[in-house]
């Protein structure tokens, strides 16, 4: 992929269902990798596809989904709804309006648990690029990725645990030297 146009971001990611699967390598990312350590990240990307990440990601969504339009099926008829948020006339479409609003407040606490489901499918990836690579060029491509990137190595933990869906670059490390 053409990312050079857009930003100086490295960044590799396997996407699609069916006969559309794709993994895709942003220009930035193979311009300053060595052949083995873009083998190792195909890996990676390959390792996705083995878990069938792309597919339990659709899952949660989907659920997620059909939770969210049940929430808003019961709070559309709550007078508590509408009189806490400032809204005296109730109707289906301030519901829709409010609800929207409010929902990433208290989707902010859900974070931590996608975020912890992402990390456990990026080391499911990392081991799988480990068994079939040689795990010291998955470790040297990510030390590049992550500086080329200017990703902090070693974030705050609560910090990480809402806004990081991948693991730190120390933690990838450390366990990915497990395997050497």
């Amino acid at each position: 992929m053409d990312g050079s146009k857009r930003s100086s971001h490295g960044n590799a990611y396997f996407t699609g269902i069916g006969k559309n699967k794709r993994i895709v390598f942003f220009d930035t990312l193979l311009k300053g990798m060595e052949d083995a350590e873009v083998e190792a990240i195909l890996a990676h990307e390959l390792g996705h596809f083995h878990h069938q990440h792309i597919r339990k990601n659709m899952f949660v969504s989907f659920a997620t989904s059909l939770l969210g339009l049940a929430l808003l099926g019961y709070l559309i008829n709550q007078t508590w709804f509408f009189h806490g948020l400032g809204v005296e006339k109730m109707s289906d479409y301030t519901a829709l309006v409010l609800f929207t609003l409010s929902a990433p407040i208290f989707s902010f606490f859900i974070a931590p648990i996608s975020n912890y489901l992402s990390r456990k499918y990026e080391f499911q990836a990392d081991a799988f690029a480990a068994k079939h690579t040689n795990s010291k060029d998955l470790i040297s491509s990510l030390v590049k990725l992550y500086r080329d990137n200017a990703a902090t190595l070693t974030p705050d933990y609560l910090y990480s645990a809402f806004h990081d869906s991948h693991p730190s670059a120390s933690v990838r490390i450390n366990q990915l030297k497990k395997t050497l």
